[in-house]
């Protein structure tokens, strides 16, 4: 399936692979797992092993990182796996899905730091890989909805974002659908929205809810 390798130093990865419609390219080593298991909706996966640090890929447009509570208690081996995705991404969106749990919770801040600000992906934090299941079943429809009604939505870096955007907003506590799609007008990347002040929110959002963006951005 993969036909074309990096040429740079990282383990090689399908930049062109576009899934047939309802499917995912998904690395092999998920094969079985819980996290392929629970995709819904009609989305089903394609198993490649030549993804390099890539754990899911969208379309030729977006790719995903699946961060576990393993990897966060063995300690800052996965800042290595972190930038080697983000180095061989080459103009995808980075998606970075982190397990935040009991045990792991002491460690989000600092990776949500590393991803965020340092290496400017979107981080998106879940449970487990169940709800992990559910949130790329949901950012595969969106991004399908998006092709779909607008084919030439793969020359749009804005629009491809926006759905990743909504759905980090979504876990934000105070922020349904319809502040999402203001914050969005406002605030299309993960980036100017991680950098916004409470004064620069509040007037769009309000002042509980401008505070709470900021404490999810800031605080664990």
């Amino acid at each position: 399936m993969c036909m074309e390798a990096s040429r740079s130093p990282v383990s090689p990865v399908c930049r062109n692979a576009v899934p047939p419609y309802g499917h995912l390219i998904v690395h092999e080593r998920w094969r079985g797992s819980a996290l392929v298991g629970g995709f819904k909706g009609g989305v089903k996966a394609m198993f490649e092993e030549q993804l390099g640090p890539v754990d899911v890929q969208f379309s030729s447009a977006a790719s995903l990182l699946y961060v576990s509570e393993s990897d966060l208690v063995a300690g800052n081996g996965y800042k290595r796996k972190l930038v080697k995705f983000r180095n061989s991404k080459a103009g995808l969106q980075g998606i970075v899905v982190v397990e935040k749990t009991l045990l792991s919770s002491q460690y989000f801040p600092a990776v949500q730091k590393f991803v965020v600000f340092q290496l400017g992906l979107t981080l998106l934090p879940v449970s487990g890989q169940t709800e992990a299941s559910r949130l790329i079943t949901q950012l595969a429809h969106e991004m399908s909805k998006e092709t779909r009604q607008n084919p030439f939505v793969r020359k749009s870096t804005l629009r491809l974002s926006d759905p990743l955007v909504l759905a980090l907003m979504l876990k934000i506590p105070g922020v349904g659908r319809a502040k999402a799609l203001t914050l969005v007008q406002s605030f299309p990347s993960i980036h100017q929205l991680s950098h916004a002040s409470v004064q620069e929110l509040r007037p769009i959002v309000g002042l509980t809810t401008a505070q709470n963006i900021r404490a999810f951005f800031t605080q664990s």
